[in-house]
């Protein structure tokens, strides 16, 4: 289905209803393609990319007690 901006712009309650149906819109610009609406798939998970710094001190020996590591840490800097 195509829309105009216009339409997008008083009719959204519509479009919406539309794209839960299961159909895509097409939104015009000037009678030329600008953006698309598609239903949203909550099922279908994406690739997560994996956060390479969690878990980084995650194995450290000195970060057992996180609470003695600040303690030296601030003891240095004074």
């Amino acid at each position: 289905m195509e829309s105009t901006a216009k339409k997008l712009r008083f009719h959204t309650k519509e479009l919406l209803e539309t794209v839960a149906r299961g159909e895509e819109v097409i939104i015009t610009l000037r009678g030329k393609p600008y953006a698309k609406l598609i239903p949203y798939k909550s099922g279908a998970k994406k690739e997560k990319k994996k956060d390479e710094l969690f878990g980084l001190w995650k194995d450290h020996e000195e970060l057992k007690d996180v609470s003695e590591y600040v303690r030296n840490l601030r003891k240095r800097r004074h």
